[in-house]
């Protein structure tokens, strides 16, 4: 059978607070456009843009994975900005789920590389939009400033290809690699993603994250940086 959406891909979970009135607001704000399909691409690149990346402040507390939550912070990493993006298109009334990789990734800060102890990413998210009959992914994870300060190429989304992460950077540097495929969700697997981060990156959890200011290090030790 066609994998179709089902009512749970419009629905509110405590992660997915698509009813918080934050995330309504955030939807009517942003879903502008003719169809569904520019509703999407425009919340897609809100997402991407309005939320700084920030992998060194992680918080895999039920309260520090909500949609709700990003947008009152102001930044997350991957997964709670798929999170946020699929709980906008949710409110906009489009069919959304969650989606999972783990990615190999070339180019990380100093910080990061210590205290995570490999550059193999698990579970990095991702958003699955249903649009026009079909599962479209959308990445919302790097902002644009940080892709101008690490020379990476922008995640753009035009709602018909998948937008996923660049194999190579504006140099034609190594940038990520997928190595696992871990499949769709409609709501967050938190306690799968938080057994695992702490089995697979116990040195960095113990001390909740990298610690620092992750642009900084960005903008530090990218090229031309020094």
């Amino acid at each position: 059978m066609p994998d179709q959406p089902t009512p749970a891909h419009l629905a509110a979970t405590p992660a997915i607070d698509r009813d918080h009135p934050a995330v309504q607001a955030f939807a009517r704000a942003h879903a502008q456009g003719a169809d569904e399909r520019a509703r999407a691409v425009a919340l897609a690149h809100a997402v991407r843009d309005g939320f700084r990346y920030d992998p060194y402040r992680i918080d895999l507390s039920p309260h520090g994975m909500r949609a709700s939550t990003v947008i009152a912070n102001g930044y997350g990493w991957c997964v709670p900005k798929a999170v946020l993006l699929t709980a906008v298109a949710r409110a906009a009334g489009i069919p959304a789920r969650l989606g999972f990789a783990d990615v190999r990734n070339h180019l990380s800060t100093e910080r990061m590389r210590q205290t995570m102890q490999t550059d193999l990413f698990i579970w990095h998210g991702y958003t699955e939009l249903w649009l026009h009959g079909a599962w479209r992914k959308a990445t919302p994870a790097f902002n644009i400033e940080l892709c101008e300060k690490f020379g990476l190429l922008p995640l753009d989304f035009d709602g018909v290809h998948d937008s996923i992460y660049h194999p190579f950077d504006a140099a034609g540097h190594r940038h990520m690699e997928y190595v696992n495929q871990r499949g769709a969700f409609d709501d967050l697997p938190l306690e799968r993603i938080s057994a695992d981060f702490h089995r697979v990156y116990g040195a960095w959890m113990q001390g909740a994250g990298a610690q620092g200011d992750f642009l900084a290090d960005v903008a530090r030790e990218a090229p031309g940086g020094r």
